[in-house]
């Protein structure tokens, strides 16, 4: 904890100062661009990840990058979701899935969480990437995790769509949704490709896209 405090102090020394200003500006109210779903692990940050201030994403975080498809039951990602998108009016959605993932693991072997009730009924909402794998492979086991955690992010852009604030912005085309997953080991980015459901590299892919949607 000692070195959590040292940053604190380092922050408010060296940091706040050179970006003062900025942080005078979010002061008073923040619009954020990108609602950005990811996983708890310690190893993930987001704004290192996509090199961005401040502002510039609304984070969610859980275990597994789940987003449970929409209920009547208020939940946090539930609420966040809407938050995000009907106040704020982010344009984007990331699901940033990554390697190693524990919670994909336990999804893969729900014996291994059974002792953590409320872990095991969370990863119930990873259920049918699981199956998905079983399908196409005839079995599923640790070697298939890749293929679980590309399966998932898939899964939960899907959930993403049964949210009603969701659903209204994707209609007009005022939101579009990216699902990544990333290598902590390597540091590449690959994304969802819709039309031949896989993960592709992110700079032949999405940034293309991109550059042709600019021109």
């Amino acid at each position: 904890m000692d070195h959590v405090l040292s940053g604190v102090a380092k922050f408010r020394r060296e940091v706040y100062p050179q970006k003062a200003e900025s942080f005078r500006e979010l002061a008073d109210g923040q619009q954020p661009e990108v609602l950005f779903i990811t996983c708890a692990d310690s190893r993930i940050d987001p704004s290192l990840i996509t090199q961005t201030e401040p502002g510039e994403l609304f984070i969610c975080r859980n275990a597994g990058n789940v987003v449970p498809p929409h209920s009547n039951d208020t939940g946090g990602m539930t609420a966040s979701i809407e938050y995000a998108v009907a106040v704020l009016g982010v344009s984007h959605i990331v699901v940033c899935g990554h390697t190693d993932c524990g919670a994909m693991k336990g999804a893969l072997n729900p014996e291994s969480v059974a002792s953590l009730p409320h872990v095991r009924e969370w990863l119930g909402h990873c259920r049918a990437a699981v199956e998905v794998v079983r399908e196409q492979k005839g079995e599923v086991c640790a070697e298939h995790l890749d293929c679980v955690t590309s399966e998932n992010v898939a899964l939960q852009l899907q959930h993403l769509r049964t949210h009603p604030a969701v659903a209204a912005k994707l209609a007009t085309g005022k939101v579009q949704l990216h699902g990544w997953v990333y290598n902590i080991g390597t540091g590449e980015v690959l994304s969802y490709d819709e039309s031949s459901r896989s993960m592709q590299p992110l700079l032949d892919g999405e940034l293309a896209a991109l550059g042709a949607a600019e021109a």
